[in-house]
């Protein structure tokens, strides 16, 4: 088996301008390399719940996501195999940031782990959730 290369950010903007969710929901890559990736989603009033807080869909997806871009810059392509995440506090703000750090990536496996931020108009953030999941590397 040959090693992926993994991504760079250029690539992942790509990989994430093709995902049809991504694109309707907002997500934009703002970083990525060496293992990490941060995203940044727009507070908008159809992503709440019943509450006014972020939905945990939402939440889910931006930290999903963000771990396994992170876990892309280092082994290309991979999906995911077991995802958890914990709501810490409600879910406000004008936009999020979903930062994602891969923990070990092998031939087989990959483990990261996200941390999302809710950000006021300020720009002052306040850690809402965080999620870990068990990626499968897809490349040859």
């Amino acid at each position: 088996m040959t090693a992926d290369p993994g991504f760079d950010l250029q690539q992942l903007a790509g990989v994430n301008a093709s995902a049809a969710f991504n694109r309707m929901v907002g997500f934009e890559v703002v970083a990525a390399g060496r293992g990490e990736a941060e995203l940044r989603m727009p507070w908008r009033d159809e992503f709440g719940q019943y509450a006014g807080h972020l939905h945990a869909g939402m939440i889910a997806a931006l930290l999903d996501t963000a771990c396994g871009f992170a876990a892309a810059t280092i082994v290309g392509s991979v999906t995911a195999s077991h995802f958890s995440m914990n709501c810490l506090r409600p879910a406000t703000g004008a936009s999020f940031v979903a930062m994602g750090t891969t923990l070990r990536a092998g031939r087989k496996q990959v483990f990261a782990r996200a941390e999302l931020f809710a950000e006021d108009a300020q720009g002052e953030r306040a850690l809402v959730a965080t999620g870990e999941t068990v990626l499968v590397p897809l490349g040859g």
